[in-house]
């Protein structure tokens, strides 16, 4: 029996509200009971409304937010009660992509510092060395490591932040909208990129998006989050296709062309390109 990459169970997740000089402060469930699983090599999409809960179970997923109950384990290492020495491999196991390219940068450092720094966590091998493979592995020369952020496009900035993810080498990446800050034929790259890392690597993504064409595109399974409770998964074809559930059906229908095709994204076998001079900068 193989292993899931990510196992979440009865995961819940609750934020304490002021309510002022004369009110009680207010607890509220951001995320309710869910559970979801991802296989090796797959890639899951999340999916939902903004304050769905979707984002907070991707925190919870990296270590930013602590469950108030529940279990998260990836490749059988759990957050719960886990030791340092215990901390340090499952972080090096799950990495994270956020939604700002150039936010998620510190600008103050260059591209090989800011990438370098996960290797605190797992101090094998040149880090310079890493760096170099990184960089190279999405496209983007050795040079970059010695340029800051503002040197660089908001396409280029996001192959950065996936370099920096990858720096590690783990088996689950948590994508939180990571490509709705890009112009469409960036994201088309971006997308592209990361369907061939996965391939090349046997990554399994935790892709969050309220872009249902991208999620159709490049996710093999669905999970739709309506106020912090899953109420529709499985296959993307069948989740966005025909929706059983009622708000995901709601959902598909606000999108304007249901099943457009993301411009240029496309399955390769390929090892990724260098990034082009004159790419968009966004």
């Amino acid at each position: 029996m193989t292993l899931n990459t990510l196992e979440i169970k009865d995961l819940v997740i609750r934020y304490t509200r002021s309510g002022g000089l004369f009110s009680k402060r207010q607890v509220a469930s951001a995320v309710d009971n869910v559970s979801l699983s991802i296989a090796p090599g797959r890639t899951l999409g999340l999916v939902g409304e903004s304050g769905s809960g979707k984002s907070s179970i991707a925190r919870a997923v990296v270590g930013l937010e602590r469950p108030a109950s529940g279990s998260i384990t990836v490749e059988g290492k759990s957050l719960a009660g886990a030791t340092a020495s215990e901390l340090r491999a499952y972080r090096r196991s799950v990495q994270m992509i956020f939604q700002d390219p150039y936010g998620s940068l510190d600008p103050r450092l260059r591209i090989g510092q800011s990438i370098a720094e996960p290797l605190g966590l797992d101090p094998v091998g040149s880090p310079r060395d890493r760096v170099v493979e990184a960089l190279e592995t999405v496209g983007l020369s050795a040079e970059a490591a010695t340029k800051y952020p503002n040197e660089f496009s908001g396409g280029q900035r996001q192959r950065i932040a996936i370099a920096r993810a990858l720096i590690t080498r783990p088996a689950l990446v948590v994508a939180d909208e990571p490509v709705s800050a890009l112009d469409v034929s960036i994201q088309a790259q971006i997308l592209n990129l990361m369907k061939e890392l996965q391939q090349t690597h046997g990554l399994a993504y935790l892709f969050i998006s309220h872009d249902l064409s991208v999620v159709e595109h490049l996710c093999d399974d669905v999970a739709v989050i309506h106020h912090g409770k899953i109420v529709e998964e499985g296959t993307a074809s069948e989740v966005l296709r025909t929706p059983a559930h009622d708000y995901t059906a709601r959902l598909k229908n606000a999108v304007p062309v249901m099943g457009r095709r993301v411009r240029g994204m496309q399955q390769t076998q390929t090892a990724p390109q260098a990034v082009p001079k004159n790419e968009d900068r966004n």
